[in-house]
Order: structure tokens, then C-alpha cells, then sequence
């Protein structure tokens, strides 16, 4: 066992938990009218799944390196494992706190929704896909080989592509030039490129 990578693994699994914990202990929003939804979401869910799945499930043998590499890279490879797991987590919670009552799963406007611009969603208008994303990342360098890294990010972000494209259809309808003008100013996904 190479005691570098073991400490990326549970460097990974640790921010694991802790995305787990920062969704079941978000404050549950109350009842309310949902106005519009997009089932075109699930889609996009199913294929984020299947990324997570094919990760974990054709994973490398664990407590090893990515690639064979020199100690001092090994130690950096696992601190940027852990980094991008924690960077993650705290973006997904910001987003969960900056979103409140409106967040959720599914792909939907609810009786008094409004255009949340502020916080992390200054920066890119989906941080918590960005967030689960970097968890993917974290994953596959922790435990995955890289054509599957590869194979399993692009299916990922196939995925996701198609639930930005459902949220950002009913948020079109409902904010029309406000959300526009959003859009031409924060990217969607990617900070400075997408």
C-alpha cells in the first residue's frame, strides 16, 4: 500500500462525507407551489450518476498512484485530490445557503422564486454542479484510472449540460432580460471560460 495515495483516499472519502452531511443537514425548505418543471432534468441526473458509478466501479487498485510518479509529485497529485474535495464541498454548501427555500433537485420555478445572483453564483450561475464536478475530479484522481477519469468527466458533463439547459429554459420564461443580462455576465459552469 502506498501511504501518499491512502491519504488522497481518505482525504477524498473525508470531503465525501462531508458533501454527503452538507445536503442532508441543509434546512429543509417549507411546502410550496411549484409553478413549472422540466422533466428533461432527469435525464441529465441519470447520466451524473452514471459518471459517479463507473468511477468508483472501475476504479484502480486503491491506495496506488494514478500514474507511476516521483514521491514529491505523489504528495502534490494528493494534496490537489484533497483541495479540489474541499474547495467542492465549500462551494456546494455556499450555493445551499445562498439558495435557501429554492433549492432542489428537480428542475422547477415555485411561487415566489427569485433570480439568485449573489454569492457563488456571482461566479458561475451553477456552482453546485461545479462543486459536484470537483468531486468527481477528486474521485477519479484519488481512485480512478485516467481513461475512465476522462470517460466518466465527459459523460458527467454531458449530464450536466442537460440539466443547465432544462433550469436555464424555465429561468428564461420566468426572469426573461433579467436572466439574460445574468447569463452574458457569469458563465455557467466553468469560472472565465463556459
Amino acid at each position: 500500500m502506498d501511504w501518499i495515495a491512502a491519504a488522497g483516499f481518505f482525504g477524498m472519502i473525508a470531503c465525501w462525507i462531508a458533501f454527503i452531511v452538507v445536503f442532508r443537514l441543509r434546512k429543509k425548505p417549507p411546502a410550496v407551489h411549484e409553478k413549472k418543471r422540466d422533466m428533461a432534468s432527469y435525464g441529465g441526473i441519470a447520466l451524473e450518476v452514471v459518471g459517479y458509478w463507473f468511477i468508483w466501479f472501475l476504479a484502480r487498485q486503491y491506495f496506488s498512484p494514478i500514474v507511476p510518479m516521483p514521491k514529491s509529485a505523489e504528495i502534490a497529485m494528493a494534496a490537489l485530490t484533497i483541495a479540489i474535495g474541499v474547495l467542492s464541498v465549500w462551494l456546494c454548501a455556499a450555493a445551499l445557503r445562498t439558495l435557501g427555500k429554492q433549492w432542489t433537485y428537480r428542475a422547477r420555478i415555485v411561487e415566489g422564486h427569485e433570480l439568485i445572483t449573489q454569492g457563488p453564483y456571482s461566479l458561475v450561475r451553477n456552482p453546485i454542479y461545479l462543486g459536484m464536478f470537483g468531486m468527481l475530479i477528486s474521485t477519479g484522481l484519488a481512485v480512478g484510472r485516467w481513461p475512465v477519469l476522462i470517460g466518466c468527466a465527459v459523460v458527467f458533463l454531458i449530464g450536466t449540460e442537460i440539466r443547465i439547459r432544462s433550469e436555464e429554459k424555465l429561468l428564461r420564461e420566468a426572469f426573461g432580460d433579467k436572466f439574460e443580462e445574468y447569463a452574458r455576465k457569469v458563465p455557467a459552469l466553468i469560472p472565465k471560460l463556459f
